[in-house]
């Protein structure tokens, strides 16, 4: 019986290496699109004390490691930060490109005149908290720029604020808890230290989404919620029918932590990422699926998932 275990354990693990020959493996990943180019930042799997790579696709399909400043959009030593460059996220805001992104669980915001970077910060310093905090995701609506936010606090607790226009700070008076983990999916081992992480926010007919990940990364039932509001500083309502994507819809282990993004069709997609494989948690690999409004419920099209390949 031994020798049959270790024969099905070998076969699997070769099967992994197969699925995986040129597959990104960039966890906590988020995609942006300008002037038909897509841009993949995400952290870095064994290196995330280096800052963060940069990966770019006309389609989608076949991604190419930008041959720009060693291919990274930041490097450790132009911004805030000297380990655990995290969950960067990339945005368009008065002419220039930011990057919020996370190094030694603070927040930090560093600019860059082209999404390739390099991403830099003229006062290297992160985003004052009286707290750490991690996994950023800037929303901007109506005039407004919202930072969420997830704040380390008895857990992984998702938090709200508005931001300064010079993206430089948050306005402490806005601050709200927006998600902490209540409902059994969210904490299926039934820990201590419940999470809710990895928040990403759009707005569709007036009603606001924050798509959020929960359970420890490493556990196999890491995967996707969502809760609606009417205000983009809540209170937020979870959808009845959560998690909306998870380890027994596309036979993946730790399905999360993501970004959505609208394609060159205008069709919204959610890169996110998954376990190495079935036993091992990493490197963690990158994917992508689309996703849908079917009247106001988020759906996730688990039929169109597919690993980002380079």
């Amino acid at each position: 019986m031994k020798h049959i275990f270790l024969s099905l354990l070998c076969i699997c693990t070769m099967l992994a290496k197969a699925q995986d020959s040129g597959a990104v493996h960039l966890a906590d990943p988020a995609i942006f699109l300008h002037n038909g180019m897509y841009y993949l930042y995400g952290t870095v799997e064994g290196r995330a004390g280096e800052g963060f790579q940069v990966y770019t696709s006309t389609g989608l399909a076949q991604w190419t490691l930008s041959a720009k400043n060693g291919g990274y959009a930041l490097k450790k030593g132009d911004a805030f930060g000297t380990a655990g460059f995290w969950a960067p996220q990339v945005f368009q805001y008065r002419d220039s490109f930011y990057m919020a992104y996370v190094a030694n669980e603070s927040i930090a915001v560093a600019v860059a005149t082209d999404p390739l970077g390099p991403f830099t910060q003229r006062v290297k310093e992160p985003l004052a908290a009286p707290v750490r905090q991690i996994d950023p995701f800037v929303f901007m609506d109506e005039g407004k720029i919202y930072l969420y936010h997830v704040r380390l606090t008895g857990g992984n607790k998702i938090f709200v604020a508005e931001m300064t226009d010079d993206l430089a700070a948050i306005r402490p008076e806005t601050l709200r808890e927006s998600i902490i983990a209540t409902d059994q999916w969210e904490n299926t081992a039934n820990t201590k230290w419940p999470v809710t992480e990895g928040p990403s926010v759009f707005k569709h007919n007036g009603l606001y989404y924050l798509v959020y990940t929960a359970n420890d990364f490493r556990h196999p039932d890491y995967a996707v919620g969502y809760a609606t509001s009417k205000s983009p500083l809540g209170p937020w309502e979870k959808y009845s029918g959560n998690p909306v994507l998870h380890k027994n819809m596309i036979s993946q282990h730790g399905t999360g932590h993501g970004d959505f993004f609208r394609d060159n069709n205008g069709g919204l997609q959610y890169v996110f990422h998954t376990h190495y494989s079935l036993t091992k948690v990493g490197p963690r690999r990158t994917a992508i699926l689309k996703a849908s409004l079917n009247g106001n419920r988020l759906v996730m099209d688990a039929g169109s998932f597919q690993f980002l390949k380079q």
